[in-house]
């Protein structure tokens, strides 16, 4: 009973954050977290674009959360917005606009739009990056095209720092995958080392003590 309960919450889960996917449209949020309190259900939206979300005096979280509690059933549902200070860490906000840009533009640009994708999250100081798109781009056969720079951890549980997404372009050609990895400058890696002057000078100590202690055991042979 418990398990059935549990995966007809998951499914009543994925309706709502699909229906609030489709309502605001693509590239205008990037993740949607839903919390139980004991006073009703937290809806947490992620998105670069608060103002979009939220509407002229509150009005679009008015009309999702009227919708919310009729189509859904939900007894008190509370819209919070958490605003992405820098989107171009966020590969969910990335991947949507390369698929925005290639549907607009064509299949044509495609290398254009990559590139200058790749160009704007390294500048602003990513550590890894990587843009994978597949499919007809252009040409009769489908195949994947790789842009990347950097560092990017692919395994193990430094791979879980790296922000991963994925988006599709619907284009007369058919439709582009989309996958973007980012690895921001904030994230701490465990294999990663510093040289800063206090640790060049730990070294060159360590170094000393290394040779007093070779010299001391020479006199004591002698």
């Amino acid at each position: 009973m418990e398990e059935k309960k549990f995966v007809q919450l998951k499914k009543d889960e994925y309706g709502v954050k699909e229906f609030i996917k489709k309502e605001l449209g693509k590239g205008k949020m990037s993740s949607i977290k839903i919390e139980y309190t004991p006073i009703g259900e937290k809806i947490i939206i992620t998105t670069n674009k608060p103002g979009f979300v939220i509407g002229r005096k509150g009005e679009r979280i008015t009309e999702l959360t009227t919708v919310l509690k009729k189509k859904f059933n939900l007894e008190n549902p509370h819209i919070e917005i958490q605003e992405i200070e820098k989107p171009e860490f966020d590969a969910q906000s990335m991947a949507d606009e390369i698929a925005m840009a290639l549907e607009r533009f064509g299949s044509l640009r495609f290398k254009v739009i990559a590139y200058r994708t790749l160009e704007r999250i390294v500048k602003a100081g990513a550590l890894g990056v990587e843009i994978r798109l597949s499919g007809k781009l252009p040409g009769e056969r489908a195949r994947v095209w790789r842009f990347a720079y950097g560092y990017l951890k692919k395994a193990g549980d430094a791979a879980r720092i790296v922000s991963r997404a994925e988006a599709k372009a619907n284009l007369i050609s058919g439709t582009v995958g989309i996958k973007v990895a980012i690895l921001p400058p904030n994230v701490k890696i465990h294999d990663q080392i510093h040289i800063t002057p206090e640790l060049v000078g730990e070294l060159k100590r360590n170094k000393e003590e290394i040779e007093i202690s070779k010299e001391k055991k020479k006199e004591k042979r002698t």
